[in-house]
This record gives C-alpha cells, structure tokens and sequence, in this order.
C-alpha cells in the first residue's frame, strides 16, 4: 500500500454543461434519466459497470469501480447546455431519431424542461451548419465573457455544488496552432481582437478553464491542448482531456490493431470507409471540417504500429480514410475495413470487418464517463492534461515531448493504474512472479 491521495467527497449536485445539444448529448441526458427510473440498465459504461483488480489475483478483491472510488452518482446530475437551435431535449431527441419514442415518453418532462441557451456560432468554422440561436458580441473576449456568465447563472439557479463542461458540438474545420495560441496573454489579446484562428469551440474552452471547471473536447478540432490554455489550465486548476470520442471504427482498430503488433503480424494496407446520415455526417460532408476528423482517426496506426521502430511489417502502409454522408442511414453508422496483412514467409492475408453500429449509442456512456472522472480528477486536485483518460479518445492529449500512447489496453491499465493510486493501492504490472518465486 502506498499513500491515498486525499479526494474531496462527491457530495451535492454535479453540473454537467454540454456544447451542443444533438444525437449525442440527448441520447446521453435521456439514458441518465432512463437509468435514473429503472428503465435500463448503463451498458458501455466504466464508471457504473466496470469492475478493478486489486492486490494479487489469491486475494480475490475486484471491487465495482463506482464503489472503489467516490464518484457522483447518476442521481447527482443535472444538465445544461448550448445549442444554435432552439429546441428543448425533448424535441432535439425526437428530431436526432436515435431513442425510440416508448423511452423518451418516459422522460419526457425531464428532457423538455432542458432548453438551450444561445450559442457562440460562426459558420466560418462549421459549414454545413446555421441557426437562430446565436449570441452577439462586440468581439469574441465579448463573447466568452457571455459564456462565463451562463456558466455562473447555471450553477446558481441550479445550486450546483461542482460543474464540469463538454464540447460535444460539430467537428469545426481543420486549424493548426497559430501566433494566438502560444501563451495565455496573446489568446487574451486574440479574443480582444477577434482573431479568426480563435474558433467557437476555443472560445468556450477558454470560458471553462478560466473558472477552473474541468472541461473535455469530444470532437477532433483544436482546443484545449494549445499551449495558452494550458497555461491557463495550471493557472485556475482545471483538468482537460480530449480530442474526439473514440467510438465507432477507431474503437475497432485500437482493439485489433495490437493484436496484429503483438504476434508481429505484417500490414500492407487498412482501407477504411463510413456512411453516416446523421448531423455528424452533413457536417463531415464538407472538406475542411473533414480534414480534421481525417487527421484525428489516421493518428491512431502510426503511433502503434510504430514503423520506425518494425520498418519490416509497418512502414509501407496505406492507410485510407473514407466518410460519406448517406442521410437513409441516419444515426446508424456502418464501418467497413479492410485489412491487407502478411504473415511468416510473407504470405498475404486478409481481414474485412463490417461494424454495423450506432454512433450516439457508443458515443453516450464515454459522454457520462469522462465528465464523472473529470470531476473526480477535479476533487482530487488534478489539474492540466489527464492522459490517464486516454481510453476514451481517438487523438489523446499528451505532454509536450512524449507521443501519445493509442493502444486501449495499455490505455485501460494506466486508467485504473491512475484509480489505484488515487487510492493508495499498488499499481498492478502484472508481472506475476510472486506467486512462482
């Protein structure tokens, strides 16, 4: 045993504040509530139904993970949001069409009572969108002064004792870092002067962590790891994880893709193709927002087949990626890969895989997850990047220097290492000689 770090309880109401109110963030407040009654139980989720090893394997301790460490509970919640569209929840579900109506009658009141506040908007940076409920400032400092307030105003008409922000609005086009973002006082000078390389979703980055709320970025683009956050990020104690949800066809490669390095399994080729219909697929049907989701589920291959390292089996690989917006397909996105792959002697081989899922189904429990493990990170006095949260992302945060690490089960072991620890409790290596010695 080593010595626990000291966790402030979880006691009152946890504010969860989602940017953008579509498929992912109804269907995420509609299951809540529908666990919350009885009606279902939190499949895909860590939190509530993952369990933890503890000590050696003779000693037969696993533990619910929700009993391990002090997490809120589902009960605790209470959400708000942003969205360019005026609809409450209630009507947003309907519209994103992924729940079926016989569940959300069932909460109806709760989700109806849950209406956007305007939005910060520009189309410069999503294209394939627009809505009425936008706000106005004279520039974007403006702006985020107006977010800040909304946070306030939410947790006090809420009597939210902690909150915790997410960005789970579309995928914004493809940026690189700029002058802006070196240091927190050139992204000040930069929201003064309204500097098109501070996006939306920057701006409501920088309103989070300015009042310390643990804040997470869901979508691929540009955001928290800029250097000026950062900085701001050590400044007020606020803990950020992102980029992109890892849900659907990068879920798939990250589970296979090791098994293929672990038996030293050569790859020629990964072609991989999506059709979605949904408001993720419209938006990605334009190049540049695109680009981003293009950079952000390539990453993943390189930086664990790592070819530089095994040139024999990895560094002619063709790596392909493919979205198409099909709007019959609606919510139910299908992944197909194909896999050119050698073995011994260099004999050819294939693998095809075809993932009929459902984008905001995978997406939802990584949504409650996240924003329940930030706020323990939070109460424990983590502050800056959780790499430990890596799991659940496609292009995870990292420390300058290092290169992040894509393997989700090297990911898993370091999430519920980051647990033991918390707990004062040794990390497992699973070396296992004790039990031979």
């Amino acid at each position: 045993m080593t010595q626990a770090v000291s966790i402030k309880p979880a006691n009152g109401k946890l504010g969860i504040l989602l940017v953008g109110l579509g498929a992912v963030s109804t269907t995420t407040i509609a299951g809540i509530m529908a666990i919350r009654k009885g009606i279902a139980k939190p499949i895909g989720s860590l939190t509530e139904m993952g369990t933890i090893r503890l000590g050696k394997r003779t000693e037969g301790r696993s533990p619910a993970i929700r009993d391990f460490v002090p997490l809120a509970t589902y009960d605790q919640l209470v959400f708000g949001g942003w969205d360019i569209f005026e609809d409450n929840c209630y009507e947003a579900a309907k519209h994103a069409g992924v729940l079926e109506d016989k569940l959300l009658d069932q909460v109806k009141d709760e989700l109806s009572a849950i209406k956007p506040m305007p939005a910060v908007f520009d189309r410069q940076y999503v294209k394939r969108l627009d809505g009425p409920n936008v706000k106005k400032g004279k520039n974007k400092k403006d702006l985020a002064n107006q977010l800040i307030a909304d946070i306030r105003k939410f947790q006090a008409d809420n009597k939210c004792d902690r909150l915790v922000l997410l960005w789970v609005g579309s995928t914004e086009v493809f940026m690189t870092e700029a002058p802006c973002h070196q240091s927190l006082a050139a992204f000040e000078k930069g929201l003064e002067a309204s500097d098109p390389a501070i996006s939306s979703s920057l701006i409501y980055a920088y309103a989070a962590i300015s009042e310390g709320i643990p804040y997470a970025n869901a979508a691929p683009n540009l955001s928290a790891e800029i250097p000026a956050l950062q900085e701001l990020a050590q400044k007020t104690g606020s803990p950020i994880v992102g980029n992109d949800m890892k849900t659907g066809q990068t879920l798939i490669k990250t589970i296979i893709a090791p098994g293929l390095k672990a038996r030293m399994l050569g790859v020629h080729g990964w072609y991989s193709t999506n059709i979605l219909g949904n408001r993720d697929g419209e938006v990605l049907d334009d190049p540049e927002s695109f680009k981003t989701k293009e950079e952000s589920k390539k990453g993943a291959l390189d930086y664990i087949f790592q070819p530089q390292l095994y040139p024999d089996l990895y560094k002619d690989l063709s790596h392909v990626v493919r979205i198409n917006y099909y709007p019959p397909r609606g919510d139910n996105k299908e992944g197909w890969d194909n896999i050119d792959l050698f073995g011994w002697l260099g004999y050819k081989m294939q693998l095809k895989i075809n993932f009929l899922c459902r984008d905001s189904i995978l997406a939802a429990p990584i949504v409650a997850d996240v924003a329940l493990f930030l706020d323990l990170a939070k109460r424990s006095g983590m502050s800056g990047i959780q790499e430990w949260l890596s799991f659940y992302f496609k292009s995870p945060m990292y420390a300058r220097g290092l290169y992040p690490e894509h393997d989700l089960f090297i990911q898993l072991m370091k999430l519920k290492n980051t647990l033991r620890h918390l707990k004062g409790e040794e990390l497992i290596t699973h070396l296992g000689r004790e039990y031979y010695d």
